[in-house]
């Protein structure tokens, strides 16, 4: 057997043993992606992961460390218990989740706990792309329906339209109409949708736009030496500007898919006063979801500009500094002898 088969054999080996434990998770995941609007996102999620792997394929074999069996095969068991206990209690959510599990293991098993840190950026992404329980889901969606309503009953009260909030239902009286009509804001109208797609949208973008080494990836946290620097070497990256932009640019995602949501359902509501309430509907629902998730889009890709014009500044100054303190310590020294 020649040397390429024999590095082929053992993945090769996992990924056939994987679909064979998985294949009906998988069948199921793959079908709320096409079905789900809430998770449609998903369907680009496995090409967004083989690009990523495929970058990082040199750097896989950097990584200098033995395989944690131990710790790989208690990951390991715990997900084919997480499988088993799914697939008893029929809960789709547990078997998905023993899915992503079961990488992990397989990673830890194979190539040792550091390879995890390569590895985040797809798991990370196979996680945003499971649907989550619906209870946690209506927990989650209404208090954004509540807030996008407050948000039109604001803009309508601001422009001095007569409105009515009751819950989640507007009652605005359209111009030239003979009876009060009812606009309510639904779980399509949420924000949901645009909240699950644009923290997915954060963390491919603040992986394909990382700065590379440089001098704006400057650490955050001040250098050690000695023992004590030799410890941190496994989370020294957290003081690094790379991993607080993407952490920074994850949490901006939050509230501005949740704000451009409120936004457009104002609009909305503002419009169906002097149009009629058939604009919340049709065409011009689907066009302003699209138009209002472009400007979220857009939004967050000035926030990860603002980052780099900071951390280019930053590094600017860093570089002033230093050259002000060779200039200040570097000058002529004169010997006198001793007559």
């Amino acid at each position: 057997m020649s040397a390429v088969p024999r590095k082929i054999f053992p993945p090769v080996a996992i990924a056939i043993a994987l679909a064979f434990l998985y294949l009906t998770v998988i069948v199921k995941l793959a079908n709320d992606w096409w079905h789900d609007e809430n998770y449609s996102h998903g369907i680009l999620i496995p090409f967004v992961i083989a690009l990523i792997l495929w970058q990082e394929r040199g750097r896989f074999s950097e990584v200098k460390q033995p395989p944690s069996t131990w710790i790989g095969a208690v990951a390991i068991g715990a997900s084919l218990f997480g499988l088993w206990a799914g697939t008893a209690g029929a809960e789709l959510f547990v078997q998905r989740m023993s899915l992503v599990l079961m990488l992990v293991g397989i990673v830890i098993y194979f190539f040792g706990t550091r390879m995890l840190r390569f590895a985040a950026v797809p798991l990370t992404l196979l996680l945003l792309s499971i649907p989550i329980p619906q209870i946690i889901f209506n927990r989650i969606a209404f208090p954004l329906q509540l807030f996008a309503s407050r948000c039109a009953v604001a803009a309508m009260s601001f422009f001095s339209i007569p409105v009515l909030r009751q819950g989640n239902v507007i009652e605005l009286m359209p111009l030239g109409a003979s009876e009060p009509k009812k606009l309510a804001v639904v779980e399509a109208c949420s924000g949901i949708r645009s909240l699950m797609t644009l923290v997915t949208l954060a963390v491919i973008y603040a992986y394909f736009t990382k700065p590379r080494p440089g001098p704006t990836n400057f650490s955050l946290s001040p250098s050690k030496s000695g023992d004590s620097r030799m410890a941190g070497d496994k989370l020294r990256f957290v003081g690094h500007f790379t991993f607080w932009r993407a952490l920074i640019l994850v949490i901006a995602a939050v509230p501005i898919a949740i704000l451009t949501n409120g936004l457009r359902v104002s609009g909305t509501g503002v419009l169906a006063h002097y149009y009629g309430t058939r604009v919340a509907d049709g065409f011009f629902h689907t066009f302003s979801g699209w138009v209002i998730y472009v400007a979220a889009a857009l939004l967050l890709l000035g926030t990860g500009w603002v980052l780099d014009r900071i951390a280019r500044l930053r590094a600017t100054g860093d570089r002033i500094n230093n050259t002000d303190k060779i200039k200040t310590h570097s000058g002529t020294v004169n010997l006198i002898n001793p007559v």
